[in-house]
């Protein structure tokens, strides 16, 4: 009985594989360049060329339209929203200069009840009572 041979062809083996690399690089290049999305679309555009011009054409005015319908929408509310903002800065602002009026008014009544404090102080010493 013979045993099989285990040697390898180095030689052949290199040169397969130096093939399978390059064939490898290729599918991916493919790949990377042309998803496979694309390639059955450039397949499909190859065998319909006859009135798909008309088509894209079309489709491609649609895209814009929608994009650009898209885009004003988009301004509008970005309008509305920064008007709103705004509506809110002024009340609140509104709404501090009312607050800040009420405390200078409170502030003066209060200093108002300081002096009375000290006067009717001023007058009780003189006036010799004591507690």
């Amino acid at each position: 009985m013979e045993k099989p041979s285990l040697e390898i062809n180095l030689p052949d083996t290199h040169e397969e594989g130096k093939l399978y690399v390059v064939d490898s690089l290729n599918n991916l290049n493919k790949l990377n360049v042309c998803p496979d999305e694309s390639q059955h679309a450039l397949a499909d555009e190859e065998e319909n060329s006859d009135g798909v011009g008309e088509n894209t054409a079309g489709s491609n005015t649609r895209n814009q339209h929608l994009f650009f319908v898209t885009f004003i929408l988009t301004l509008i509310i970005s309008l509305a929203l920064v008007s709103f903002v705004i509506f809110l800065i002024i009340q609140t602002r509104s709404k501090l200069d009312q607050i800040s009026s009420r405390l200078i008014s409170e502030k003066k009544n209060i200093e108002d009840l300081k002096k009375m404090h000290n006067m009717l102080l001023k007058h009780l010493n003189r006036s010799g009572i004591k507690e």
